[in-house]
Formats: structure tokens, sequence, C-alpha cells
């Protein structure tokens, strides 16, 4: 029967797990390993990405996550409310919402140090919920090594009232510490006490066994610390990696049933991650209208408007395009929209560059395919002209290709919170959030990072990451074919060899996360219920889910651009200014000429 690794943590367990997705699959297919588990620490960061990477390569994926669970209270603020780790899998559609909710509280209440619940937490959303004792820092292990045994035990009837006899497990590990071979026997005995089945995992940080000193100076640029210091973080055994079946059965070839169960568990394990039916939060419009007729109503209206421009430019000769064609592109757009039943998007985006306009917020033209949108210009969500300009529609909306519209806006960067706050109160705090972005190590980082955990002076750094090219998203692997520089400063000085070696193996891995900058995300309902949530040591609440990941479940995502290029109103009426930047005409050298 298969071994299934259903302990791993990808490298969305910020700068502590070193699994790369996609290499992780790869390994997957390698060992043919018909499924892998992501337990990364306390989010789900990945989950979508991951998901996606498995069914991609044939892997069955089950979706988890290594909890922080507080002794006490999750909402307690003492640094006497030590906390343990449990893993968590979904077994199946409510598992998974449970573990959503579970995820969001744990950041947005129980914050301290690390996100975390509690037991009574866990009793509220345990149903869906497969649980295993999790690593040496699980409350079980901790407690048998401890010696306390009639403690541990008490412990593991509780799990197994919480998530269920047949939902709670018992996990037993190897790294070849001294804590692992006292830990398995006690597991052992406590299974045939308490009933409760065995589960063997390895506590997967890395890929393969020569990873570990990569990973170790990940750790280190997680910790600040240098390499050589006899205080960092450091695992004394190289043995966190993703064993074979033939490895595990080394270690637990008495106990095979062990190994046989995480196939066993990861079958129960179905979970799909389907896109949102109904993406648009509910756009209330006049009672003698429906979604579409109001969309079609405001186009048009909007349309007249337009119309007195157009006809003056007609006069003048200056119009490229006969009104009747505007009239024919108008309807057949609208009638694509309503047909893709986009109505409500266009009055979403409509509503709040309405706001931002009547509330002197500067905004954009218009900026990617939705200025191909006739649309889109007669609402006044654009301000370029599709026809005049030979912008097709079909570029921003096609019906043999359906995707979701994107329409991207600019506004003043010293406003842009005021429409982001406006939208929080017309959908509901719960039904809004910003967009979280994860930034990775790229080439000139990785070098930097790994340069000064291997105490390489700031100088030799400084010139290593000036051989990389100047271009965008360089890898350091191309980098380094491309710049005969590199080489010729490795064979030099084996430092500078190691560095490279190194910072090749970390390069690509999500270092820390942000806020994007642009992206803002509104739901039909709770978010809560939808995606999971993290909270910015700035208390912003954003979504674990980046831009990519909540585009493949089809919820409505809105990037709303901060930029600077428009004048400060203080310049403008200090100088008494009017500027209305529609009218400048485009075709006089004089509006082009500097001063």
């Amino acid at each position: 029967m298969s071994f299934v690794h259903l302990h791993c943590h990808t490298d969305y367990s910020l700068l502590d797990g070193a699994c790369d997705i996609d290499q992780l699959m790869k390994i997957m297919v390698e060992q043919k390993m018909p499924s892998v588990a992501m337990t990364d620490h306390g989010n789900l960061f990945g989950a979508v990405k991951f998901y996606n990477a498995a069914k991609a390569s044939g892997i069955h994926p089950v979706i988890g996550c290594e909890m922080y669970v507080a002794q006490q209270s999750h909402k307690t603020r003492s640094d006497t409310d030590r906390y343990n780790h449990l893993v968590l899998l979904c077994e199946n559609q409510e598992g998974y919402r449970n573990l959503i909710d579970l995820v969001s509280t744990a950041y947005l209440e129980g914050f301290y140090y690390k996100p975390r619940v509690d037991l009574d937490l866990l009793a509220q959303h345990s149903k869906g919920l497969i649980a295993m004792s999790a690593c040496l820092r699980g409350h079980i292990p901790e407690t048998l090594l401890s010696d306390k045994h009639e403690d541990a035990r008490r412990l593991a009837h509780t799990y197994s009232d919480i998530f269920g006899k047949d939902n709670f497990f018992l996990e037993i590990q190897d790294h070849h510490l001294e804590q692992d071979k006292r830990l398995t026997p006690e597991l052992v005995r406590l299974s045939h006490e308490t009933g409760l089945q065995l589960v063997a995992t390895n506590d997967s940080h890395y890929l393969r066994k020569d990873d570990a000193r990569a990973h170790e100076i990940l750790l280190c640029i997680q910790t600040g610390k240098s390499f050589n210091d006899p205080n960092r973080m450091r695992w004394s055994t190289p043995d966190f990696y993703l064993k074979t079946r033939d490895e595990m059965m080394q270690l637990f070839g008495e106990l095979e049933d062990s190994l046989d169960r995480t196939w066993e568990i990861a079958q129960r394990c179905q979970v799909t991650l389907k896109k949102v039916d109904n993406p648009f939060p509910k756009f209330d419009v006049p009672s003698q209208h429906t979604t579409d007729t109001y969309f079609e109503y405001v186009a048009r209206q909007g349309f007249e408007k337009r119309r007195g421009r157009l006809e003056a430019m007609r006069a003048k000769g200056a119009l490229k395009h006969d009104l009747a064609e505007y009239a024919e592109r108008l309807d057949r757009e609208i009638k694509m929209i309503q047909n893709m039943k986009f109505s409500g998007y266009f009055l979403i985006v409509w509503d709040f560059i309405r706001y931002a306009k009547h509330n002197g917020i500067p905004v954009g033209p218009g900026r990617g395919s939705a200025a191909g949108s006739l649309v889109s210009y007669a609402m006044a969500i654009t301000d370029i002209d599709p026809l005049q300009y030979g912008l097709l529609f079909e570029r921003f909306l096609n019906p043999e290709r359906v995707s979701f519209p994107d329409v991207d806006v600019d506004f003043c960067m010293n406003r842009r919170g005021e429409v982001i706050q406006y939208v929080t109160e017309k959908y509901g705090r719960e039904q809004v959030a910003q967009i979280i972005t994860f930034n990775t190590l790229g080439a000139r980082a990785a070098i930097k990072d790994v340069g000064r955990v291997l105490e390489m002076p700031f100088a030799d750094v400084e010139r290593l990451t000036k051989l990389v090219p100047g271009v965008l998203n360089i890898s350091l692997e191309d980098a380094i074919k491309t710049e005969p520089g590199f080489n010729e400063a490795a064979r030099k000085d084996a430092r500078i060899d190691d560095v490279l070696k190194v910072a090749l193996r970390l390069e690509g891995l999500s270092r820390n996360c942000s806020v994007h900058a642009a992206g803002v995300v509104i739901s039909p309902l709770p978010l809560k219920t939808l995606v999971p949530l993290y909270k910015t040591n700035r208390d912003e609440i954003v979504t674990q889910f980046d831009m990519s990941g909540l585009e493949k479940l089809a919820l409505l995502r809105q990037s709303r651009y901060a930029t600077s290029v428009f004048a400060p109103p203080g310049v403008v009426a200090q100088r008494n200014i009017k500027i209305c930047i529609r009218t400048i005409a485009q075709d006089s050298r004089e509006n082009f000429t500097p001063a």
C-alpha cells in the first residue's frame, strides 16, 4: 500500500518551510506517491496554488494546517498561556469551511506571537476535520515527554471527544532524535489504552535530505541570526525531508499499519475548491428595474451625456466613425454583458467611480483592456473613446473565452482609502477586504540574505548582487548563465561559490507577506465563509489567498491603483487653475511642449 506525507510544510510556512509547491509535486510524481497534504503553520496561504498544482500533476491534494492551540484561551494575552501544535486535515467541504473559520479566527482574534485557537473553538468547528496529535510540540507528545502519562491519556480522550474516535489519530515520527525514540513507545502504549489509531508522518520542511543546510540558513534569515551563531535555531539531524516509503519502512517496519493508514486517511479527504457560483454582491437598484434593465438604463443615459462631445467632434470632421456605428456597438456590448451575467459587476464599478468623481477624488481615464469597452466609456468608468482609438471590446470580454471582467482603476494615492471606505460601508465590513501578496526571494534578495547569514563581507555581497543583469524578474540561474562574472568569482572564492549554491536553492521561496497595493475583494457573503482571512500588524484585514487564488475562485477582485500623477489639490487651488483632462486637445503640439 502507498505511503502519503500528511505533515508537510510548503514555503508558505514563511521562512520555515522550504518545499516549493511545484518542486513538491515533481517529487511526489518521482516517488509515485498518490497524494500529499499541505499543513503549513497556522495559515492556508498556499491552499489554492497547492490544490491546483496537485490536480495538474495527478496527485490527490489534502488541504490541512498545523494549528497553534492555546492551553487556556485564544484571547488570552499572557506569556504563561503556552500553545501547542495540532494538525488538522479537511475531510470534506464542511471541514474545509470549518478550517477557514478556525485559521481566520486565529488571526483576527487569537494572534499573540502566533495565530492561536483553543479547545472551545475546536469543539465548535470540529465537523469534517481529521486531527493528528502533531510533532514534539503537540500537547500530547509534550505531556508524555514530561512523564505525565495519565494527563496525556486524559488529553487523548479530550481530543477524541472533540473530533470523534475515528477522526483523531496519534502521530508517530522518527527524525533520529532522542525525544522521538522516547516518545514512540509511549504513543504505542497510549494507542492500546485508548483505542486511538497510530499514523506515521515525517515533519517535512524541505524536499531532499541534502537541502537540510539550506533550510537551516533559511531559519537564520527568519530569525536574523548568522549561521555560526551558537545560539541560533538549529535542528540536530537532516531528517525533516520528504522520505520515501522504503525509508519510512526502515523506521516503522514493526508498525506498518501506521504507514498504510496515511493513504486511508488521504482517501477520506475529499475537498473540491469550487468557483463561487454568484461572485457579485447584491447591488440595490430602483424598484422599477432589474439589475439588467438598470445597467442598460445607466449605460444609455451615460452615452447620451457623451453624445454632445461626439457631435462636436463630428462637426469638426474629427470623429472617425459615424454615430450609427456607436449605437450599434453600444447595443452589441450591452447584450453581450447581459448574456454573460456581468450587469451587476458594471454597476458596482460605475457606482464607486461615480462616488469618487462626485467627491473630487481624481480618477484615471482607464487602463488595460477595459478601455476597449464603449459601455465603460458611456458609464464614465473610463474616459477613453474605444472607437476613436480603434480599441476592441473582444479583448475585454469575449463569449468564446469566458473570463471574469477586470477593470483596473487609478485613484489619487492620497484619497484612495476614501473609496475603499465607501465600498466597505456600502457592502459591509465582513464582505470587503484588501488582498494579500507574497514577496519572494528573488535573485538579488537571495544573494543578500544568504551572504549575510554566512557572514560574507557586505562589500563582497554588494559586488555579487550588482552582477545580476537588470532584467525584470530574472532568475539567479539565468543570471549566472548570462553573466560570466559569477562563475569567475565562484572559482576564485569558495565562499562565493557556497553563497550562490545556497541562494539557488532558496530562490523563489516566499519570504514574507504584505498588502497588495491595489487589490480589493468584494464578496456576496461574509468573506470568512469563503476564504481565510489574515490581519496585518497594522490591523488591516486581508484575504489569505492572493490575487491569483481569488481569481481561480472567481471572487470579485477590483484593482484600485494608487497613483501620484494627479496634481495636488492645494497646488491647483493656489494657482487658481481649473483642469479637466478630458477637454485637453490631444492633437495640439503646444499642449505637449515643455514650458
